[in-house]
């Protein structure tokens, strides 16, 4: 694989596991309003954005062990599918991102596994 292809694999991940961040934050403002002041939703909002949080944290965790990107984002897409099983475009809209970006993960790991293997294996 060339290495501006390698790089974009790589990227792609990463910049689409920000991106399901920044969406699953949007769903942090349903704290706000329900007749309650911004200073008592805050506890809500902080609640809602615990999961991003904990993604952000794994993206982190990830920009240099692909794998655990590719397992926590897996996971984390199949245990929202399992949990929303009757609502199936919550699990469209939810679910096939993070799966989309599991694999990206696995795959880019993947990659850069087979290219120091082969590094290691020249004379």
């Amino acid at each position: 694989m060339s290495d501006p292809l390698r790089q974009s694999l790589r990227w792609s991940a990463r910049i689409l596991a920000c991106l399901i961040g920044l969406f699953l934050s949007v769903f942090a403002s349903d704290a706000f309003g329900h007749g309650k002041t911004p200073i008592q939703a805050l506890p809500d909002f902080a609640v809602h954005l615990a999961p991003v949080l904990v993604l952000l944290a794994v993206v982190a965790v990830s920009w240099r062990r692909e794998w655990v990107g590719g397992l926590v984002f897996t996971g984390a897409a199949v245990w929202y599918a399992s949990f929303a099983s009757d609502h199936v475009s919550w699990v469209v809209t939810i679910s096939t991102p993070l799966l989309v970006a599991g694999l990206l993960y696995f795959w880019s790991w993947l990659h850069d596994r087979s290219v120091r293997g082969k590094a290691h294996a020249r004379p």
